[in-house]
């Protein structure tokens, strides 16, 4: 586990000195590494080091060889969206079992099955964990909503617990391996999206509310207590994901200009980028013209980012200077 957490600017110093007797490469332009996916949302590393993506469109979780890019099914059967978002959005390992995430698929939005956290019991079945849409319509949030079952958006692991963030509901949940679920802190209309976590502290996107301006985008801070939240970084439109890479620096994934067409739509095609925490609490650009970018993994010093229109791609040299 890491324990110092250097700033983006420390970690630019250190690597600009070393420019002088070794010249580092910059950032390499995106590079697609698979296509063809029935949409994609979440992503994680698994404990093979190979990267797992969720496809909501097909019901399934595919591996993909992060050197190669070749992909295999390794799960299928979660339950399908009703509306054209939701349905299996995220994926995680723990203890070398893989749960899924699964959202607006209920009957608040006319579907039939259960909004919550799945665990793979073979490739082909799921067992329901934890019923959020449940536990939602008994614990509803203070803030406005209109999706009664929520709109879960990410999953983390934490201290062998879950976290899961709503980005409708405003709030992080807590789920335990038993299926236990708690509120684990409360935001304004901000919408929770991705999440990371560095030993008791969490890492989190924050879109903010329509119309996603710059100024909302940002990558918080905070604990399971009442210290107040902390903002590491701001300035990146439509702000979905966070997640370390080389030296503890933080990168973030932006999805772009909003299209305006409705709560919960995406962005528009080709607007999105990568982007990289400064020590200044701002963000700088490490490549640009994505095309709706949805989730983000690190493996050593390359990003995988999985896109709304099923594909994935890389980005090479991410902590190096530009």
């Amino acid at each position: 586990m890491r324990t110092v957490l250097l700033t983006a600017l420390t970690l630019t110093t250190l690597l600009l000195a070393a420019c002088t007797t070794t010249p580092l490469a910059a950032p390499t332009a995106p590079e697609r590494l698979v296509t063809g996916l029935k949409n994609a949302q979440g992503s994680t590393v698994g404990p093979d080091g190979g990267l797992y993506v969720t496809e909501p469109a097909a019901g399934r979780i595919v591996r993909i060889d992060p050197t190669t890019g070749a992909l295999t099914t390794f799960a299928s059967g979660l339950p399908l969206p009703v509306i054209g978002l939701g349905g299996a959005v995220d994926v995680i390992f723990l203890n070398g079992t893989a749960y899924a995430l699964v959202g607006l698929v209920a009957a608040d939005v006319g579907g039939s099955s259960k909004v919550g956290l799945y665990r793979m019991e073979s490739p082909t079945s799921f067992t329901l964990v934890a019923d959020l849409g449940a536990f939602a319509l008994v614990n509803p949030p203070a803030t406005e909503f209109f999706v009664p079952t929520g709109v879960p958006y990410a999953l983390e692991l934490y201290g062998g617990a879950f976290l899961v963030s709503d980005g409708h509901h405003n709030r992080v949940l807590r789920v335990t391996r038993e299926g236990q679920i708690s509120v684990f802190r409360v935001f304004g209309n901000t919408v929770p999206t991705g999440l990371e976590v560095m030993g008791t502290t969490v890492f989190m996107a924050e879109p903010g509310p329509i119309p996603h301006e710059p100024q909302t985008g940002r990558a918080v801070s905070f604990t399971s207590g009442s210290a107040p939240v902390t903002v590491v970084a701001a300035g990146a439109r439509m702000l979905l994901d966070v997640e370390f890479g080389p030296v503890g620096m933080l990168f973030g994934l932006s999805q772009g200009v909003w299209d305006g067409v409705e709560v919960g739509s995406p962005a528009h095609p080709n607007t999105g980028s990568l982007v990289r925490a400064k020590g200044d609490g701002t963000f700088e650009v490490i490549a640009s013209a994505l095309d709706r970018p949805t989730s983000l993994e690190v493996i050593g010093n390359t990003a995988f980012i999985t896109t709304l229109n099923g594909e994935v791609w890389t980005v090479g040299n991410i902590a190096n200077p530009r």
